[in-house]
């Protein structure tokens, strides 16, 4: 079980963040990583629907903002492309499988691998140990960070952002990202930057609020990472302008199922 001890939970409490080593098996990580590579292999997107990703604002609203296949993603899983992966003519300049940014947003629900760990005990416990009364999977992620690509800022740079500002809910702080290193996360490859380091199979919770960033992958290793969103349904109203939003085909579930 992943129950959090009352120190854990204080301390997640006050920074926002918490990190708890070790909470996949090698084994469990292995096989996350073996079932996207299985994913990418049987990859066939359409050459309309081949996005770029872009954390920066005005980027993220001309490349996905008005494009249908971001916008409907939120119930399906599809592909974002690093930038300067696609000719004019929308075909590949790199290998297919280091092209891609993430892989988003319904793994929890399309997939039997994701959806057996984003609704494993040792999720369900821990968010039991949070408190968290009627917790429903919001979103999820499978994240490359593809090695030598983009500067600071670029599409291989998350800049300084509270996941909130994205999954807006009233009241505040009913949103919670559960964030899990598939491979190793240093400095050097770009770790996530409330943490000096961390390493295989560890979880980070992060409070919706927190602010956190990544740099670029400045080594020659990814580091691929599997993260979803929670939201305490109990009292909460999700915003109409979110841009993810449940459908009638995935309303957004409970985790405790």
């Amino acid at each position: 079980m992943a129950c959090l001890s009352p120190s854990q939970l204080q301390k997640f409490q006050k920074d926002g963040f918490l990190v708890l080593e070790g909470f996949l098996s090698a084994d469990e990580c292995e096989a996350m990583q073996r079932r996207i590579g299985e994913i990418v292999a049987e990859m066939d997107v359409p050459l309309h629907c081949r996005t770029e990703f872009s954390t920066q604002e005005e980027e993220q609203l001309r490349a996905q903002g008005s494009t249908d296949y971001f916008l409907s993603s939120g119930d399906k899983i599809r592909f974002f492309f690093e930038k300067g992966v696609f000719d004019k003519q929308g075909n590949f300049l790199v290998p297919p499988e280091k092209s891609i940014n993430k892989i988003g947003h319904a793994l929890h629900a399309h997939d039997p691998i994701f959806r057996c760990v984003t609704h494993s005990p040792k999720v369900q416990a821990l968010a039991r140990s949070l408190g968290l009364q009627m917790p429903v999977v919001v979103q999820s992620m499978y994240i490359f960070k593809q090695p030598h690509f983009g500067g600071e800022g670029g599409p291989a740079a998350v800049t300084p952002h509270q996941d909130a500002s994205f999954l807006y809910t009233e009241p505040l702080g009913r949103v919670l990202g559960l964030w899990i290193a598939l491979e190793d996360a240093m400095l050097e490859n770009g770790c996530l930057w409330f943490i000096p380091g961390s390493h295989r199979g560890a979880l980070i919770l992060i409070h919706g609020e927190v602010v956190h960033k990544s740099e670029r992958n400045f080594s020659d290793r990814s580091r691929q990472a599997y993260t979803f969103h929670l939201m305490e349904a109990a009292g909460t109203v999700w915003s109409p302008d979110n841009w993810l939003q449940p459908t009638p085909e995935l309303p957004f579930p409970s985790l405790y199922i």
